[in-house]
């Protein structure tokens, strides 16, 4: 199965420039735990996550409606393609230790693919699987 069967097309982002209120609100609004970042032309720029906004603004105290975006963000952001594979995608977010991968085509952001997915996706092969095991009568071994 490849990463674009799954991947959430309807991507939410924000741009740097943008408060850390204005990302908190939309992380919120839209139950997700992270913004990609894109800047004016659209070109994707970093991701922004929960563990930011803890990280870099709570924490120290600061405030969520003077911080930017752009000084919580992460700019080095592993990225997937679409025509990689889901096995990819989990060794990928296992290797660097993260839940979500924006998905990039051609340099544009045509999706995103997070843990979630991975683990729904996964859940549904083995609902699957057991009820052809339970609807199946008996056979013999190897059946």
């Amino acid at each position: 199965m490849l990463v674009k069967e799954i991947m959430t097309t309807a991507v939410k982002t924000i741009r740097p420039e943008d408060t850390v209120k204005k990302l908190a609100e939309g992380m919120v609004k839209y139950k997700i735990g992270s913004l990609v970042v894109v800047s004016g032309s659209g070109e994707v720029v970093g991701i922004a996550t929960e563990r930011d906004v803890i990280e870099h603004v709570i924490i120290l105290g600061k405030s969520p409606e003077e911080v930017r975006v752009q000084e919580v963000m992460t700019k080095d952001m592993i990225t997937i393609n679409p025509s990689n594979t889901l096995e990819e995608a989990a060794d990928i977010m296992v290797h660097h230790e993260i839940k979500k991968l924006p998905v990039i085509e051609g340099g544009r952001l045509v999706g995103i693919v997070t843990a979630t997915d991975l683990i729904a996706y996964e859940n549904k092969l083995v609902e699957k699987i057991a009820h052809l095991i339970m609807a199946s009568p008996m056979r013999s071994i190897g059946g």
